[in-house]
Order: structure tokens, then sequence, then C-alpha cells
């Protein structure tokens, strides 16, 4: 009898989504059903909360996932909306001149529970504010369009942050979790409270074409942190940010050592980057679950502190290995090369100072840089230093008003070859040409969905 009634209710899912949801002109990627937020009383003045909209869009197209899936599209307009949650076999399709606006009331925020390889906010101890848009557990899902945008309306929070008048940690842009199969493409994102794409214990994620947009001097504005997450590519996006443009992260500390998920396969190519105060790509801080096969190529940065940077520190443990870098374009840097072994800010203001990180099998091919401060500033920790170093065919152009001392370089190890400045002696043995894997990793379908709603 139960069995009957379970068949039963998927039949009369499957009916009622079949009843007033358009069909689309069907392609590789592209959903059965089609329904557009005006259907669900929406309004796009700017002025309108359609909080309320949105959850009922996405409540019923979530009938349609067992049958060919469902795209909910959102026209030309301003969308306010407070923070809403994605669903499964489902796309978020943005017109061109549509702009989905976040609520800058703290009341439309939820709190929710801190992520357990975190053990607590990043900001502020215990729960936080919900992400503007989420999900958990979900298995393809895109978000896409013709470059709409997604607007977080971050400036009322980066002012009570910094005026420390938030009692809860800030929301992020996009937050998913324990997902697969995810793909972001097209869409502009602008203003994040605080981080911008977070995909969180993930696999097979795609984001391509995505523009993320920022104030230089906001608050903690990353533009994409893969987190726990495997088998990530990250191409063609342009980003302006107030923080590292790209955190590959995997838990802070003794959580994240606990919860043990790294990241992992990792592809960053032909990136735009823009962040004066940060970090083109950064490893870490938060890495204790481990960060492992990186290959980073054909990238851009201008006006960004520096490239590929690692930061760890005694107590976070894990490990940074098997990283490629090569074919970089480096404009106005205030140091090419960062390694940092002292990064502090540790959760609960304490960890096991037993908890030493593994640095290692860092390699740096074909990077070219002009106006360049400091060449290198690579520190390690002591006792427990970074390894495996491997630099070449490096062309560092100094700026006017460049140091005197090029590179500073305490507890790493490592070799090089045709790297100007003269690197220090610790890089300075001569070995072998760096290597970049030959072997393609296989992320997401081979050519991104075409489809037309």
């Amino acid at each position: 009898m139960a069995t009957r009634r379970v068949a039963l209710a998927m039949v009369l899912a499957l009916a009622l989504c079949a009843v007033g949801i358009g069909a689309s002109s069907r392609g590789p990627g592209c959903r059965k059903h089609v329904k557009r937020i005006t259907d669900y009383g929406a309004v796009g003045d700017g002025k309108t909360l359609n909080t309320a909209a949105f959850a009922r869009a996405v409540a019923d197209l979530s009938r349609c996932a067992g049958d060919g899936g469902a795209a909910l599209v959102v026209p030309a307009g301003r969308w306010l909306t407070g923070p809403f949650n994605l669903t499964s076999h489902f796309t978020l399709y943005l017109r061109h001149g549509a702009e989905i606006l976040a609520s800058q009331d703290l009341n439309d925020w939820p709190l929710i529970a801190p992520l357990p390889s975190y053990g607590r906010g990043r900001d502020e101890p215990g729960p936080r504010y919900s992400n503007f848009i989420g999900g958990s557990n979900l298995t393809d899902v895109i978000i896409s369009g013709q470059n709409g945008t997604i607007n977080g309306q971050g400036q009322v929070w980066w002012d009570k942050y910094r005026a420390k008048e938030l009692t809860y940690t800030r929301g992020y842009l996009l937050e998913l979790l324990y997902s697969r199969d995810i793909i972001i493409s097209n869409v502009t994102f602008v203003d994040a409270p605080s981080w911008n794409l977070h995909h969180t214990y993930c696999n097979n994620v795609t984001i391509s074409g995505v523009t993320i947009l920022a104030p230089i001097h906001s608050a903690n504005t990353d533009g994409i942190d893969p987190d726990s997450s495997s088998h990530v590519k990250i191409e063609d996006c342009y980003i302006v940010s107030g923080d590292d443009c790209i955190a590959v992260k995997s838990g802070w500390d003794e959580y994240g050592i606990r919860f043990n998920m790294p990241s992992q396969h990792i592809v960053v190519r032909r990136l735009t980057c823009i962040s004066p105060t940060s970090a083109m790509i950064a490893l870490g801080s938060e890495m204790s679950g481990g960060i492992q096969d990186i290959r980073v190529e054909d990238s851009i940065a201008i006006n960004t502190e520096s490239a590929v940077r690692i930061k760890s520190g005694v107590g976070r443990g894990g490990f940074v290995r098997d990283v490629f870098v090569r074919n970089l374009r480096l404009h106005t840097m205030k140091w090419v090369f960062w390694m940092t072994g002292n990064y502090g800010q540790h959760p609960d203001n304490s960890s096991d100072p037993k908890a030493l990180p593994v640095v290692t099998g860092i390699n740096y091919i074909d990077v070219l840089a002009e106006n360049v401060t400091m060449a290198g500033r690579m520190e390690g920790i002591p006792n427990d230093p970074y390894t495996g170093i491997c630099m070449s065919n490096i062309t560092a152009h100094l700026a006017p008003k460049a140091k005197k001392l090029q590179w500073n370089c305490t507890d790493v190890q490592g070799v090089a070859s045709g790297v100007w400045p003269k690197p220090c002696p610790q890089l300075g043995a001569v070995g072998k040409p760096c290597t970049f894997p030959e072997d393609e990793l296989v992320i997401g379908p081979p050519e991104l969905p075409k489809c037309t709603y």
C-alpha cells in the first residue's frame, strides 16, 4: 500500500508539473518546463519585496525534477528579494537587463548553522546569516542567461561589519552545499555582503564567463571560493574584488582537520583579476582539510597585491601540494610570489600548535611581471619548511620605486632556472624545468548548454 501511495504521489507531481508550464526549445542541458518569475506575482520595480514569489516558484518547479527539469526565467527589471534557495534539475535564467536585488533589511536574512568544517561563523562565533542564494544536496543546477545581474547590495553589510555592529557572520552571495553538477555562466555578480561564490562540499562545478564586481576596498568580497570541493573548473572570468579574486579553501583549523575533505582537481584558466589589497589566487588561509592538484594557466592580474599566494600557519594542519602555475601576465604587483607561514585568525582563539601544514610541490612556469615592488616574499614555518618549490622562465620588471631587497626567504626550499631578479639562495639551486600536468581533467559537460528561454 505504501508503495502504491508513493507511485501515486509521483504521478500527481508530474501531472501538476505539466499544467500551465511552457515548454522550451530543447537541447543538451535545456529544461523541458519554463516559467517566468512574474507568473508567481513578482514585480520588478526595485521596491516590491518578492521573497515569497521566488520561494513559490522554486517549490513549484521542483516538482518537474523528474520530468525534464525546469527553468525559472527572470525578465528585465529590478527584482528585490530576501534570500531564497534553489532546487535540483533547475535553471535560474536571467535575461538581458534582469537584476536580482538582495534586500538590505537584515530582518529578511534568517540565521543558519555554521559550516561543520568551520565550527562557527567566519566573522563571529555561533550561527551565521543566510546566504542570498543557496541550496544543499542538489544535483544539476544551472545559473545562466544573457549576462543579467545578481546584486548583493553589500554596502550596508560592509558598513556594519567595519563598525562592529554585526552579531553574526555575513552571508555569501551564492553558497551551494553538498551538491554536484553545477554550471554558473554568463552572469554578473555585484556587491556581495561578503564572499561572492562559495561552493562547499561540492563536486563537478563549472564557472565560465562570469563577471564579479565589488569596490576594491570592500570588506572580504572574495570572488570565487571553492571550499572542500573537487573537480572545479573556473574559466574566462573577470573579477574586481576587495579581497582575493579566487581563494581555495578546505576548512578552518581543528574543524577542518576533523571534517577532512580536501579541495582538489581544480582548474583556473583565462582569469582576469584586479585586487590591489589581495591575491589573484589564494590557497588558504582555511586549508585544514588539504589542497591538492591545482592548475592555473593563461591568466592576467592588474594592480593586484600578489599572484598565486599560499596562506597557512601553525595550527592549520592539512597540506598544500601539487600546485601548477604557468603563463601568467602580471601588471603592477606588490609581490609576485608570496607564501605566508604565519597567517593568524584561529577559531575560538585556539588551535593545536602541533598541527603543522605540509606545503610541497609548488611549480611556477612562464611568468612575466612588470612594475613590481618586490619579486618574492617567501615565509615558511620554522621546523616545518615549505619544500619542492620550482620556478622556471620568470621575469619581473621592477617598478621605479622597487625595494632594494627583491627576495626575502625563510624556511623555504626549492630550485630555479631562468629567474630574474636572481632568487634568494634557498631557491637558488639549479634543477630540472618545472612541470605542468599533460592530462586534461574532465570537469562539466564538453560544451555549455545553449538554451534560450
